[in-house]
């Protein structure tokens, strides 16, 4: 009981969604107990040694990951859109923010090597800490305001050398389920200033997974939009990238049947 939820809780967590993951994730867990410490000597040596194991090598293992997760834990996920992803360069992928599982079902759609951006705070957790080292994510202070700027400036860096990232504009999440909170423009500059395409990702029943007391198997959706060139989005405000993305989301959950954002606030928070 413990490793549950040192797994998928961290200190600031309360006891209610520390229960709530654990209803899903009790028999993945303990189907994963011999697993769990195999796949942690095995992450931390290919950090440890990335003159042995290229970038690929190392999303590889990560994906392996994510699918003995995703069987555990009874969860299907439905791709659509993957040819809309670029094949070559560096972009950012903004997708709505669900939940727990949101990384794992957009890595599980996404073939080529990609990282992410999260919350420092919850990035310590048995196997999180692992994987964020795996996979070169970067740890985001949410209240240092200097240390987002150096993150950010790093991740601009990265996307110009080619690197592709997932980043959760909204911030957070709290039960939201599939409504779509309001995106923060700052988040957006560092594609901006890269140069590179930007990616709306729309996550459809993503908080079931890890998120919800709903018993038995889940399904989720991932779906990769098209891409907004660079050209295309030149022109305008951090404000109205966010905007457009925000609304490439909604349009999508719309044409997937998810009218939840019918009558939501534009400006709405988490």
């Amino acid at each position: 009981m413990q490793l549950i939820i040192l797994l998928f809780a961290n200190n600031t967590d309360n006891l209610f969604s520390i229960g709530v993951v654990m209803l899903r994730f009790l028999i993945a867990i303990i189907t994963n107990l011999k697993r769990g410490p195999s796949f942690i000597r095995t992450m931390r040596k290919m950090t440890k040694h990335p003159e042995k194991y290229s970038e690929r090598d190392k999303y590889v293992y990560a994906l392996k990951i994510v699918r003995f997760l995703m069987k555990s834990a009874r969860i299907s996920t439905n791709i659509y859109g993957a040819e809309n992803l670029p094949s070559e360069g560096g972009y950012v992928m903004y997708p709505n923010h669900q939940g727990k599982y949101d990384v794992l079902g957009i890595m599980y759609g996404h073939r080529n090597p990609c990282t992410f951006v999260m919350d420092k705070a919850k990035s310590y957790g048995f196997m999180v800490r692992e994987m964020v080292d795996l996979l070169g994510a970067k740890r985001l202070m949410l209240d240092d305001v200097r240390q987002n700027i150096v993150i950010m400036d790093k991740i601009t860096k990265e996307l110009k050398e080619g690197k592709r990232y997932i980043l959760f504009s909204e911030g957070g999440y709290d039960n939201n389920g599939n409504i779509v909170q309001r995106f923060k423009p700052g988040s957006f500059k560092c594609a901006m200033r890269a140069k590179v395409p930007i990616i709306p990702v729309t996550l459809i029943d993503s908080y079931i997974a890890f998120n919800s007391i709903k018993p038995g198997p889940v399904n989720t959706k991932v779906i990769f939009g098209k891409p907004i060139l660079y050209d295309e989005y030149k022109d305008l405000k951090t404000h109205e990238v966010a905007d457009l993305v925000r609304g490439t989301i909604i349009s999508t959950m719309e044409e997937y049947g998810v009218y939840d954002n019918k009558n939501q606030a534009p400006n709405i928070l988490t």
